[in-house]
């Protein structure tokens, strides 16, 4: 993402909850550069043939997944006011987003995307164990030095070990058969851990009922000028 037509960069941070799950990366890309043009934001854009807006999510958040921590990289050819942003933003939403802090980072600033360290997910899984053999699931995973993980992509099989993916896992809840999880996997360079995988490496025999993602860690904090909705 060029910077040379851009005089201000604004990361917003949001959650995206409801319908919004059904939605996917591509789709969400869409719905945000609608909202940034009915709010009247100066978008920079890409150069060429098919100028592109240049805004980028800071990591894609998997169909059926909710979020309150996604951030939103915008440039803008003219400097706007943080608070009135909020304000033209948030009249402009549809069902499902909702801001929550607007902030102003540094031009130069590398990608959200090269900053991506991990991200912490709340996960809900239907299964009949107790507390007592999910925690000796989530220790007997954890104490493994690798994990063995073939996934199918078309016509491709790609092995990799999930293990390394996993940072933290922590037994939050259970109660009337569901079991609530809290998770912090790997999101850099090298892999992105995703919840339903170590759902079913702890054994459960189906995918989590829900995903949502609490937090996203990166190397290095938000610029401190900021404002909340």
């Amino acid at each position: 993402m060029s910077q040379s037509d851009a005089v201000q960069r604004l990361q917003i941070r949001f959650a995206a909850e409801g319908p919004l799950k059904y939605v996917s990366h591509l789709d969400l890309m869409r719905v945000w550069e609608r909202v940034c043009k009915r709010a009247g934001l100066p978008l920079a854009t890409s150069h060429g043939f098919s100028p592109r807006p240049k805004i980028a999510l800071a990591a894609p958040l998997a169909v059926g997944a909710t979020s309150e921590a996604e951030i939103l990289d915008v440039l803008l050819t003219e400097r706007v006011e943080l608070e009135s942003t909020m304000r033209k933003l948030s009249a402009q939403l549809t069902p499902g987003l909702r801001v929550l802090e607007i902030h102003e980072g540094l031009l130069k600033q590398s990608s959200l995307q090269s900053m991506l360290r991990a991200a912490c997910y709340e996960v809900e899984i239907s299964d009949p164990r107790s507390a007592q053999d999910w925690q000796r699931a989530v220790d007997e995973l954890l104490a493994r030095d690798e994990i063995p993980w073939s996934q199918q992509r078309g016509k491709e099989t790609k092995s990799y070990d999930l293990r390394p993916l996993i940072l933290e896992i922590e037994v939050r809840n259970v109660l009337d058969g569901v079991a609530t999880l809290w998770m912090r996997l790997r999101n850099d360079e090298r892999g992105a851990g995703r919840p339903e995988q170590v759902a079913i490496a702890l054994g459960a025999s189906e995918e989590p009922t829900m995903i949502h993602r609490t937090a996203i860690e990166l190397d290095g904090e938000l610029a401190a000028k900021a404002v909340t909705a």
